[in-house]
Protein backbone atom coordinates (compact mmCIF):
# COMPACT_ATOMS: atom_id res chain seq x y z
CA UNK A 1 0.00 0.00 0.00
CA UNK A 2 2.82 2.31 0.59
CA UNK A 3 4.29 1.81 -2.75
CA UNK A 4 0.72 3.22 -3.82
CA UNK A 5 1.00 6.71 -2.15
CA UNK A 6 3.42 8.33 -4.07
CA UNK A 7 1.32 7.15 -7.02
CA UNK A 8 -2.02 8.97 -6.13
CA UNK A 9 0.14 11.81 -4.73
CA UNK A 10 1.76 12.69 -8.01
CA UNK A 11 -1.96 12.18 -9.92
CA UNK A 12 -3.31 14.52 -7.31
CA UNK A 13 -0.76 17.25 -7.81
CA UNK A 14 -1.35 16.42 -12.08
CA UNK A 15 -5.30 17.32 -11.00
CA UNK A 16 -4.33 20.25 -9.49
CA UNK A 17 -2.24 21.77 -11.95
CA UNK A 18 -4.95 20.82 -15.06
CA UNK A 19 -7.53 22.61 -12.87
CA UNK A 20 -5.25 25.52 -12.58
CA UNK A 21 -3.98 25.85 -15.92
CA UNK A 22 -7.76 25.48 -17.20
CA UNK A 23 -9.29 28.00 -14.82
CA UNK A 24 -6.33 30.15 -16.09
CA UNK A 25 -7.12 29.52 -19.53
CA UNK A 26 -10.68 30.36 -18.77
CA UNK A 27 -9.61 33.75 -17.11
CA UNK A 28 -7.60 34.84 -20.28
CA UNK A 29 -10.48 34.09 -22.92
CA UNK A 30 -12.79 35.53 -21.00
CA UNK A 31 -10.55 38.80 -19.98
CA UNK A 32 -10.51 40.42 -23.34
CA UNK A 33 -14.70 40.52 -23.75
CA UNK A 34 -14.88 41.97 -20.00
CA UNK A 35 -12.77 44.78 -21.47
CA UNK A 36 -14.32 45.12 -24.95
CA UNK A 37 -17.68 45.37 -22.79
CA UNK A 38 -16.24 48.28 -20.51
CA UNK A 39 -14.94 50.04 -23.22
CA UNK A 40 -18.03 49.41 -25.33
CA UNK A 41 -20.06 51.01 -22.66
CA UNK A 42 -17.81 54.10 -21.95
CA UNK A 43 -17.69 54.86 -25.35
CA UNK A 44 -21.56 55.11 -25.10
CA UNK A 45 -21.60 57.41 -22.10
CA UNK A 46 -19.08 59.80 -23.72
CA UNK A 47 -20.90 59.65 -27.31
CA UNK A 48 -23.94 60.44 -25.32
CA UNK A 49 -22.63 63.22 -23.84
CA UNK A 50 -21.28 64.85 -27.49
CA UNK A 51 -23.51 63.65 -29.50
CA UNK A 52 -26.76 62.04 -30.58
CA UNK A 53 -28.00 59.28 -28.08
CA UNK A 54 -26.15 55.85 -29.23
CA UNK A 55 -29.26 53.32 -30.44
CA UNK A 56 -29.93 51.29 -27.28
CA UNK A 57 -30.36 48.42 -29.57
CA UNK A 58 -26.95 48.54 -30.44
CA UNK A 59 -25.94 48.46 -26.97
CA UNK A 60 -28.06 45.23 -26.14
CA UNK A 61 -26.78 43.82 -28.82
CA UNK A 62 -22.51 44.73 -27.83
CA UNK A 63 -23.76 43.16 -24.17
CA UNK A 64 -25.35 39.79 -25.27
CA UNK A 65 -22.71 39.62 -27.87
CA UNK A 66 -19.97 39.80 -24.94
CA UNK A 67 -22.26 37.42 -22.50
CA UNK A 68 -22.71 34.78 -25.62
CA UNK A 69 -18.74 34.98 -25.71
CA UNK A 70 -17.84 34.48 -22.20
CA UNK A 71 -20.62 31.54 -21.55
CA UNK A 72 -18.84 29.86 -24.24
CA UNK A 73 -15.10 30.27 -23.02
CA UNK A 74 -15.52 29.99 -19.26
CA UNK A 75 -18.04 28.41 -16.98
CA UNK A 76 -20.13 25.04 -16.89
CA UNK A 77 -19.84 24.91 -20.91
CA UNK A 78 -16.51 25.56 -21.03
CA UNK A 79 -15.62 23.12 -18.53
CA UNK A 80 -17.95 20.56 -19.82
CA UNK A 81 -16.53 21.00 -23.22
CA UNK A 82 -13.49 18.74 -22.32
CA UNK A 83 -15.49 16.08 -21.78
CA UNK A 84 -18.79 16.53 -23.54
CA UNK A 85 -19.04 17.15 -27.84
CA UNK A 86 -22.40 18.41 -27.42
CA UNK A 87 -20.29 21.15 -25.00
CA UNK A 88 -18.21 21.78 -26.85
CA UNK A 89 -20.64 22.34 -30.28
CA UNK A 90 -23.12 25.07 -28.18
CA UNK A 91 -19.11 27.02 -27.24
CA UNK A 92 -18.67 27.03 -30.65
CA UNK A 93 -21.96 28.04 -32.04
CA UNK A 94 -21.88 30.54 -29.61
CA UNK A 95 -18.40 31.92 -29.65
CA UNK A 96 -17.87 31.79 -33.46
CA UNK A 97 -21.46 32.52 -34.81
CA UNK A 98 -24.11 34.09 -32.21
CA UNK A 99 -21.51 36.29 -30.51
CA UNK A 100 -19.85 37.47 -33.86
CA UNK A 101 -23.11 38.62 -35.42
CA UNK A 102 -24.00 40.65 -32.42
CA UNK A 103 -21.22 42.31 -32.22
CA UNK A 104 -21.05 42.96 -35.65
CA UNK A 105 -24.75 44.44 -35.40
CA UNK A 106 -23.27 46.63 -32.69
CA UNK A 107 -21.26 48.91 -35.26
CA UNK A 108 -18.24 49.27 -32.49
CA UNK A 109 -16.09 50.66 -35.75
CA UNK A 110 -18.94 53.71 -35.90
CA UNK A 111 -18.94 54.08 -31.95
CA UNK A 112 -15.51 54.74 -31.87
CA UNK A 113 -14.72 56.88 -34.62
CA UNK A 114 -17.57 59.37 -32.48
CA UNK A 115 -15.65 59.13 -29.74
CA UNK A 116 -12.32 59.21 -30.64
CA UNK A 117 -10.65 62.87 -31.22
CA UNK A 118 -9.91 63.66 -34.75
CA UNK A 119 -6.79 62.43 -34.86
CA UNK A 120 -7.04 59.25 -33.47
CA UNK A 121 -10.10 58.14 -35.78
CA UNK A 122 -8.00 59.34 -38.65
CA UNK A 123 -5.28 56.57 -37.59
CA UNK A 124 -8.48 53.85 -36.96
CA UNK A 125 -9.76 55.26 -40.44
CA UNK A 126 -6.01 54.70 -41.77
CA UNK A 127 -6.33 51.19 -40.28
CA UNK A 128 -9.46 50.33 -41.73
CA UNK A 129 -8.02 51.05 -45.40
CA UNK A 130 -4.66 49.49 -44.77
CA UNK A 131 -4.05 46.10 -46.75
CA UNK A 132 -4.50 43.90 -44.19
CA UNK A 133 -7.90 44.97 -43.22
CA UNK A 134 -8.60 45.11 -46.98
CA UNK A 135 -7.30 41.44 -46.93
CA UNK A 136 -8.96 39.71 -44.05
CA UNK A 137 -12.19 40.87 -44.74
CA UNK A 138 -12.67 40.09 -48.03
CA UNK A 139 -15.07 37.88 -48.36
CA UNK A 140 -13.08 34.69 -49.85
CA UNK A 141 -10.22 35.12 -47.28
CA UNK A 142 -12.63 35.06 -44.00
CA UNK A 143 -14.61 32.01 -45.51
CA UNK A 144 -11.34 30.57 -46.11
CA UNK A 145 -10.07 31.24 -42.32
CA UNK A 146 -13.85 30.71 -40.90
CA UNK A 147 -14.91 27.24 -42.71
CA UNK A 148 -11.35 26.15 -43.25
CA UNK A 149 -10.25 26.39 -40.10
CA UNK A 150 -13.09 24.53 -38.38
CA UNK A 151 -12.28 22.01 -40.84
CA UNK A 152 -9.40 21.45 -40.08
CA UNK A 153 -10.11 21.42 -36.21
CA UNK A 154 -12.61 18.57 -36.74
CA UNK A 155 -10.99 16.25 -39.38
CA UNK A 156 -7.01 16.16 -38.22
CA UNK A 157 -5.78 15.43 -34.85
CA UNK A 158 -5.90 19.31 -33.46
CA UNK A 159 -9.39 18.49 -32.03
CA UNK A 160 -7.89 16.01 -29.40
CA UNK A 161 -4.48 18.04 -29.30
CA UNK A 162 -6.27 21.34 -27.87
CA UNK A 163 -7.92 19.47 -24.56
CA UNK A 164 -4.09 18.47 -24.11
CA UNK A 165 -2.62 21.43 -24.37
CA UNK A 166 -3.96 24.38 -22.41
CA UNK A 167 -2.40 27.11 -24.85
CA UNK A 168 -3.40 25.53 -28.14
CA UNK A 169 -6.61 25.34 -26.19
CA UNK A 170 -6.72 29.42 -26.03
CA UNK A 171 -5.38 29.89 -29.20
CA UNK A 172 -8.04 27.64 -30.96
CA UNK A 173 -10.46 29.35 -29.16
CA UNK A 174 -8.96 32.98 -30.22
CA UNK A 175 -8.91 31.76 -34.12
CA UNK A 176 -12.73 30.43 -33.90
CA UNK A 177 -13.94 33.83 -32.66
CA UNK A 178 -11.51 35.96 -35.11
CA UNK A 179 -12.53 34.23 -37.47
CA UNK A 180 -16.61 34.53 -37.04
CA UNK A 181 -15.93 38.42 -36.57
CA UNK A 182 -14.08 38.48 -40.10
CA UNK A 183 -16.74 36.25 -41.63
CA UNK A 184 -19.52 38.41 -40.10
CA UNK A 185 -18.04 41.54 -41.28
CA UNK A 186 -17.47 40.24 -44.67
CA UNK A 187 -20.97 39.82 -45.75
CA UNK A 188 -23.08 42.32 -43.84
CA UNK A 189 -22.03 45.91 -43.92
CA UNK A 190 -22.92 47.30 -40.34
CA UNK A 191 -19.95 49.46 -39.56
CA UNK A 192 -18.40 51.95 -42.58
CA UNK A 193 -16.56 49.95 -45.03
CA UNK A 194 -13.81 51.54 -47.26
CA UNK A 195 -13.54 48.82 -49.68
CA UNK A 196 -17.17 47.77 -50.54
CA UNK A 197 -17.53 44.14 -52.08
CA UNK A 198 -20.75 44.01 -53.88
CA UNK A 199 -23.93 41.95 -52.91
CA UNK A 200 -23.79 39.92 -55.59
CA UNK A 201 -20.15 38.54 -55.08
CA UNK A 202 -20.85 38.16 -51.18
CA UNK A 203 -24.15 36.22 -51.80
CA UNK A 204 -22.26 33.83 -53.89
CA UNK A 205 -19.34 33.37 -51.86
CA UNK A 206 -21.59 33.11 -48.40
CA UNK A 207 -23.71 30.19 -49.89
CA UNK A 208 -20.51 28.42 -50.82
CA UNK A 209 -18.95 28.99 -47.17
CA UNK A 210 -22.86 27.70 -45.93
CA UNK A 211 -22.38 24.72 -47.68
CA UNK A 212 -19.04 24.00 -46.62
CA UNK A 213 -20.16 24.50 -42.90
CA UNK A 214 -23.43 22.35 -43.74
CA UNK A 215 -21.18 19.51 -45.11
CA UNK A 216 -18.53 19.58 -42.54
CA UNK A 217 -21.48 19.13 -39.62
CA UNK A 218 -23.21 16.27 -41.89
CA UNK A 219 -19.46 14.35 -42.28
CA UNK A 220 -18.91 14.85 -38.19
CA UNK A 221 -22.30 12.78 -38.01
CA UNK A 222 -20.65 9.70 -39.17
CA UNK A 223 -16.89 10.45 -39.26
CA UNK A 224 -16.55 12.32 -35.55
CA UNK A 225 -12.82 13.24 -34.11
CA UNK A 226 -10.96 10.31 -32.47
CA UNK A 227 -12.59 9.49 -28.55
CA UNK A 228 -15.86 11.00 -29.42
CA UNK A 229 -18.73 8.46 -28.66
CA UNK A 230 -21.14 7.91 -31.78
CA UNK A 231 -24.15 9.29 -29.49
CA UNK A 232 -22.47 12.75 -28.66
CA UNK A 233 -21.08 12.65 -32.50
CA UNK A 234 -24.49 12.49 -34.07
CA UNK A 235 -26.11 15.18 -31.12
CA UNK A 236 -23.35 17.33 -31.59
CA UNK A 237 -23.60 17.29 -35.58
CA UNK A 238 -27.22 17.68 -35.50
CA UNK A 239 -26.50 20.92 -33.35
CA UNK A 240 -24.13 22.31 -35.40
CA UNK A 241 -25.79 22.06 -38.55
CA UNK A 242 -29.71 22.92 -37.13
CA UNK A 243 -28.12 25.39 -34.69
CA UNK A 244 -25.95 27.20 -37.27
CA UNK A 245 -28.46 27.03 -40.02
CA UNK A 246 -30.85 29.27 -37.45
CA UNK A 247 -27.41 32.20 -37.37
CA UNK A 248 -27.55 32.10 -40.85
CA UNK A 249 -30.89 32.59 -41.68
CA UNK A 250 -30.47 35.78 -39.53
CA UNK A 251 -27.01 36.34 -41.89
CA UNK A 252 -28.80 35.63 -44.74
CA UNK A 253 -31.85 38.05 -43.90
CA UNK A 254 -29.77 41.02 -43.01
CA UNK A 255 -27.92 40.87 -46.40
CA UNK A 256 -30.84 40.16 -48.62
CA UNK A 257 -32.54 43.53 -46.56
CA UNK A 258 -29.28 45.55 -47.02
CA UNK A 259 -29.25 44.29 -50.84
CA UNK A 260 -33.07 45.58 -51.09
CA UNK A 261 -32.67 48.59 -49.61
CA UNK A 262 -29.32 49.70 -52.03
CA UNK A 263 -31.01 49.22 -54.91
CA UNK A 264 -34.67 50.50 -53.72
CA UNK A 265 -33.98 53.84 -54.71
CA UNK A 266 -32.31 53.02 -58.24
CA UNK A 267 -35.20 51.03 -58.66
CA UNK A 268 -37.93 53.87 -57.66
CA UNK A 269 -35.89 56.14 -60.33
CA UNK A 270 -36.57 54.18 -62.78
CA UNK A 271 -40.24 53.42 -62.39
CA UNK A 272 -40.44 57.07 -62.07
Amino acid sequence: MESLLPMNHSNHNEVHINLAGEAGSQILLALPFILVLILYLCAVFISNRHHKKWPVARTVYWVFGVLSAILAVAGPIANRAHIDFNAHMLGHLLLGMLAPLLMVLAAPMTLMLRTLSVTSARRLTGVLRSWPSRMFTHPLVASFLNVGGLWLLYTTNLYALMHESNMLNYLVHVHVFIAGYLFTVSMIYIDPILHRISFLFRTIVLIIALAGHGILSKYLYTHPPAGIPFEQAKQGSMMMYYGGDIIDLILIFILCLQWFRATKPRREAAMG
